[in-house]
């Protein structure tokens, strides 16, 4: 009786004096899941969005969304993550910074810096569903979305910083690597194939896609956006099959597979050949088992280059590849829902990893004053 008592006061004991731990992610992939998503730029896009995505038997269908370094407004992603709720819609974040001040052609390199803040912001949202999904920037394969410098090290490096600074606020974050530009070719400088890139992601940090959690993919069907969907090769709408089996050859993982770019071009296809093309890919191709979700880019641009794939025409109508997508028989899912509606609990401070310097500043022009070093560091201080 004695040595019962006894363990029932350290049972007692380790609840009440021990911290609660924090479960990990779950698997997508062992739930009922709606892989039918899109892809948006602006955050009022998610109703038309929800319309789509969890049409014809749908629920719980995926929206990609960007968000940029300078736009960490409090109230319009909350406004979002609120929405997203309501819509039944799942977020997957990717991370942007944005055109280099000096250079315009090229996006800016992200830093460590960049990283942290983006953590802190994201963690102190209130997020529909206990996956955050975030994927680490984007086409990294290519050096003007890495301000001219095309390096796999460095982009492995920071990846792997943003699984243990996103973690180290939260585990629910589901990290995502880059989809990467599957019709790339070997140029020197400017872009790297995507397989010899991930090949050197690992040589710099052997299992980097181990210790990720999602691999993401843009399957476009290149060359040229118009390859028919019935022929698959490790340059069209199959990369992710050939992507996924390199992840795992060089981590022993199996990765579920993040489509968030994917679509053919109005300027080479009519309309009705590539509704037929997404209903087939859909049913016969992007059926993988390993596929979380497939955001085609993009719902709606109005005027400029993305307009080529659209789905909604500038006049506001939807056309025949939107109305095809929407009588996709789609999955009901059922995600875990995040019930908790304050916002307090994220505001917590936590250990965070050790912050860094960036080693070459952002801006080629920009020399730095001895005299300006204390007003740098304590900016730098303030915003932890």
């Amino acid at each position: 009786m004695r040595c019962f008592l006894i363990a029932v006061a350290i049972f007692c004991a380790c609840i009440f004096l021990f911290p609660k731990t924090s479960f990990a992610i779950e698997n997508p992939l062992s739930l009922p899941n709606n892989k039918v998503g899109v892809h948006i730029l602006f955050t009022p896009e998610i109703n038309l969005a929800a319309n789509l995505i969890n049409s014809n038997g749908g629920d719980w269908g995926y929206v990609t969304i960007p968000i940029q370094a300078g736009d960490r407004d409090l109230d319009k992603w909350q406004k979002f993550m609120d929405d997203a709720k309501k819509l039944h819609v799942i977020p997957i974040i990717r991370l942007a910074t944005e055109s280099d001040y000096f250079n315009t052609p090229v996006w800016r390199k992200p830093t460590t810096e960049d990283v942290l803040d983006f953590a802190n912001f994201l963690n102190s949202l209130v997020w529909p569903v206990k996956n955050r999904y975030i994927v680490v920037f984007n086409e990294v394969n290519r050096s003007d979305e890495w301000e001219g410098d095309l390096n796999p090290a460095d982009y492995a490096e920071l990846l792997s910083y943003a699984v243990s600074t996103f973690k180290s606020l939260n585990n629910d974050f589901f990290i995502i690597s880059s989809g990467l530009d599957n019709a790339a070719q070997n140029v020197s400088g400017k872009y790297m194939n995507e397989y010899d890139y991930m090949i050197a992601m690992n040589e710099e940090i052997p299992g980097i896609f181990k210790i990720i959690d999602g691999l993401g993919s843009h399957s476009y069907p290149n060359p040229g956006f118009r390859q028919a969907p019935y022929i698959l090769t490790n340059q069209n709408i199959g990369s992710f099959d050939f992507e996924k089996n390199l992840a795992y050859r060089l981590s022993g993982k199996r990765l579920p597979v993040f489509i968030t770019e994917t679509g053919w071009s109005k300027e080479v296809l009519p309309e009705n050949e590539i509704a037929e093309y997404f209903k087939y890919a859909f049913q016969s191709v992007w059926n993988d088992q390993n596929i979380a979700a497939v955001t085609p880019f993009i719902l709606q641009t109005g005027q400029g280059s993305f307009s080529q794939f659209s789905l909604v025409d500038e006049n506001g109508t939807h056309n025949q590849i939107f109305l095809a997508i929407s009588k996709i028989t789609k999955t009901k899912g059922n995600p875990t829902v995040n019930y908790n509606n304050s916002l307090s609990a994220n505001l917590v401070p936590k250990n965070l990893p050790f912050r860094t310097f960036p080693k070459i500043n952002q801006y080629k022009n920009f020399s730095l004053k001895k005299t300006d070093a204390p007003v740098i560091f304590f900016k730098w201080l303030l915003k932890l």
